[in-house]
């Protein structure tokens, strides 16, 4: 009974130390669909892990199927307050280029040095004109970031 009981005891601190990790994998920001996206029902999320290297994880749905998407920071711009209406930038070294799959979801995972993005307000998805992730348009889903 006591080997029981101290095994129980092992677990809730293995466990509890986890959930401290956890806390610090990063920020998360929700997508907000753009005017380019059309009728599509454009949902997702990027998480951004910040340290020596920023890690930019996004996952969208609703996107057309079998498509290049193209994603990166930008800085803001001057046609508005709001980042992704602002017409900023690109910061092209923060490209990350992927493909939807069959049923519009599309995952990208990328990084950057962090220094590369210190003055970045926001991230946005584009439409690709190709693989290697020339954008077709001002962006299908963007969400404004603090890095």
């Amino acid at each position: 009974m006591k080997r029981i009981l101290m095994l129980s005891a092992v677990a809730a601190v293995a466990l509890s130390s986890c959930s401290l990790i956890d806390r610090n994998v990063g920020t998360n920001y929700t997508l907000g669909k753009q005017p380019a996206a059309g009728d599509l029902t454009v949902v997702g999320g990027v998480n951004v892990r910040r340290g020596d290297m920023v890690m930019t994880s996004a996952r969208v749905t609703g996107l057309k199927a079998d498509t290049f998407y193209v994603a990166h920071y930008h800085v803001q711009g001057t046609a508005s307050a709001d980042p992704c209406k602002s017409g900023g930038a690109p910061i092209m070294a923060s490209k990350i280029v992927g493909k939807s799959d069959s049923s519009g979801y599309l995952a990208l995972n990328g990084e950057v040095a962090t220094s590369v993005v210190t003055a970045a307000t926001y991230f946005n998805v584009h439409t690709a004109a190709d693989a290697a992730g020339t954008p077709a348009d001002a962006g299908v889903a963007c969400t404004g970031v603090r890095l």
